[in-house]
């Protein structure tokens, strides 16, 4: 288990709070310069925090506080961390053997000992006949598992990847999907991953953590994060498309701009008559030629096709509000849906999901990340 709970004020402040069992892939999402890499190399030991704790399998690397200063510190050597990087880092002058070999070299193991090692990770990477080449007789790809077997070489605690499928073609950032999917059950360790893809968050990893501005938003589990954002500025962080503003009162929900009202259900945590930001999924939408149950008149703005997907915007009518909502090709082709007609879009309050409005440096970020 990997435990992470650190606050630093330079070169930019973080204050997260994360675990990750062995065997979970947990996903750092956030815009360019939120922390995320940050994270990850505070947890390597290549940069310090301020305060906090990162525990590993019950071994503490790093502890701190503001009364004692920092009373433990180990050294990325002995902190046993797979590190892969986005761009690789190869030895250029080195074949892709002698690469997986640079961990080893201290291991006590003999030359010939390193290099069975090494040929077997390579192999295991699929890519053992290539143990010769140099780094730039490899492709893109190549290079790439190149790096992860040396990164598995010293048999790491847990395995941290910064970007590393950003700068590889799509049929081979999915090959090396499955690679990574094969790996997490051999190894059975800790995996944390930043990306600035949502989908690849999405399709990779069994919980995520949002950070912004060097601090984490959320953590949940992907459909959860989604669905549930905890406040405005996650959903807006992970791409909901549809995120609106109301007043929420005592089970109404008050549209902002809209003459429609909602029943919804809260948990009761939501003071009376005060303003939220509320977020629909797909699946609470429907679209109608005519009214029906809870549904509101709105034209047909904008439309665009992803292959077999149609993507389409709505205005409500005598309202600036915009609705997005996708569908195949063949029910936009049953509906007659075409740009300025008039439909009908029915919502479905049970999956209407209301949160606070929050600002950016809300104190109430700081704790309980967890939905």
């Amino acid at each position: 288990m990997l435990k992470v709970k650190i606050t630093q004020s330079l070169p930019m402040p973080i204050h997260i709070s994360l675990d990750c069992p062995p065997g979970e892939l947990h996903a750092l999402v956030g815009p360019s310069g939120s922390g995320k890499t940050t994270v990850l190399r505070t947890i390597a030991g290549l940069r310090h925090a301020s305060t906090g704790q990162i525990e590993c399998h019950g071994d503490i690397w790093f502890s701190g506080d503001e009364i004692h200063g920092i009373s433990q510190a180990l050294s990325p050597a002995q902190r046993s961390c797979g590190f892969l990087f986005q761009q690789y880092a190869l030895f250029p002058h080195l074949t892709a053997l002698e690469n997986v070999c640079i961990p080893l070299q201290n291991s006590g193991l003999s030359s010939t000992q390193r290099n069975a090692l090494a040929i077997e990770l390579l192999d295991r990477m699929g890519i053992a006949d290539l143990a010769d080449r140099m780094p730039n007789q490899l492709s893109g790809g190549q290079q790439q598992r190149v790096a992860l077997a040396r990164a598995l070489a010293r048999q790491p605690k847990i395995l941290l990847l910064d970007e590393p499928f950003s700068a590889i073609d799509a049929p081979t950032r999915q090959s090396l999907y499955k690679t990574l999917a094969d790996l997490r059950t051999d190894l059975n360790i800790p995996i944390l991953l930043v990306t600035h893809d949502l989908r690849e968050a999405d399709l990779l990893a069994d919980r995520i953590t949002v950070i912004d501005q060097g601090i984490g938003l959320q953590t949940a589990a992907p459909q959860t994060l989604f669905q549930k954002p905890r406040n405005s500025r996650v959903a807006e962080l992970v791409g909901i498309s549809n995120l609106f503003h109301g007043v929420f009162n005592a089970g109404s929900l008050t549209w902002s701009g809209c003459e429609q009202v909602f029943t919804v259900a809260d948990k009761g945590k939501i003071p009376p008559n005060v303003s939220v930001a509320w977020v629909i999924p797909q699946s609470g939408l429907s679209i109608h030629n005519a009214p029906s149950g809870v549904s509101v008149p709105a034209t047909v703005e904008q439309m665009s096709g992803l292959g077999q997907i149609a993507v389409i915007q709505f205005r409500v009518l005598n309202s600036d509000q915009l609705i997005n909502w996708e569908a195949s090709s063949a029910e936009v082709k049953r509906l007659g849906i075409e740009v300025g007609n008039l439909m009908h879009v029915q919502f479905d309050a049970g999956q209407i999901h209301i949160m606070p409005l929050r600002p950016i440096n809300d104190p109430r970020r700081f704790t309980d990340q967890t939905n």
